[in-house]
């Protein structure tokens, strides 16, 4: 586990955007785990391995880690162990991993995530290419599946295959209570005009009462559930489908536009029609 700190990106109106990228690798598999963050302090760490362990599914048995100060008190040198951050130890054992410090100035020991962090140049062409941080955090997912689909140099396999052998090693999540516990920040998206949010590539349907409204995303499993202010508005299953529409919002969309003066069952005739075509895509 490591950081791409402090990276410097611009956004199609000039505006700069100061990101890090939190960065997990699996060291069988190469599977990878990325998230954009605005900070590297000690509740966004938590958070953001949390999120990496719920998109494995598991936990790793071990982390390696450099000397961050989020993590240990004190480095791990030639001479002497690290001693571990209390708050970070307790973590660890509620979500059942051990904590491996690496020793100062040896950056082969975790050579996989040192690789990753190089890789992350690559957010480099987005540079005037987004309008939002919403926007610049898809780009970032986007890039994790398609990383996740690229045969490694390392293995001659792609990470998402060699996955389904490493996957039954991992430690069982925690319970959600203690899960739920590091759940610090939200994950975000504001409805587009077509009413519809993006999550991983795919594109997921709401009411059209809610275009323009900020919601917010929580993922459990393969389900994604959307809220605002705080009330579950829709679930939607994920999966690698480009579209999901809801036939319900579906029907929303088109009696409020173009379909206004049709009767309910030539719009559900053309949904249905319509769903057959997405489900293809």
């Amino acid at each position: 586990m490591d950081w791409k700190e402090s990276m410097r990106i611009v956004s199609r109106q000039g505006e700069m955007f100061e990101i890090n990228i939190f960065l997990m690798i699996l060291g069988y598999s190469r599977l990878k785990y990325l998230e954009l963050t605005l900070d590297r302090n000690q509740s966004t760490l938590l958070q953001a391995m949390v999120n990496g362990f719920q998109y494995y599914g598991g936990v790793p048995r071990e982390i390696l880690f450099d000397n961050m100060k989020t993590v240990v008190d004190q480095s791990r040198t030639a001479y002497g162990k690290a001693v571990i951050n209390s708050t970070f130890y307790e973590f660890s054992k509620d979500l059942g991993f051990e904590v491996i410090a690496c020793r100062a100035y040896r950056p082969e020991t975790k050579g996989k995530v040192e690789n990753l962090a190089k890789i992350m140049e690559r957010l480099r062409v987005y540079n005037g290419e987004f309008d939002t941080l919403e926007e610049l955090d898809e780009f970032v997912r986007e890039m994790n599946l398609d990383l996740n689909r690229e045969v490694s140099q390392a293995t001659g396999e792609r990470p998402i295959d060699r996955f389904q052998k490493e996957k039954e090693y991992l430690n069982p999540l925690p319970q959600a209570d203690i899960l739920e516990c590091f759940n610090t920040q939200p994950l975000t998206r504001k409805v587009s005009r077509e009413s519809m949010i993006t999550y991983n590539k795919s594109k997921y349907s709401v009411s059209p009462k809610y275009v323009g409204r900020t919601v917010e995303l929580a993922v459990r499993g393969n389900r994604l559930d959307l809220y605002y202010n705080k009330e579950l508005i829709k679930t939607h299953e994920i999966s690698d489908k480009a579209v999901h529409y809801d036939a319900s919002d579906m029907k929303e969309i088109l009696k409020s536009d173009v379909f206004r003066d049709r009767n309910d069952t030539e719009i559900e005739r053309y949904i249905e029609q319509s769903l057959s075509i997405y489900d293809r895509l």
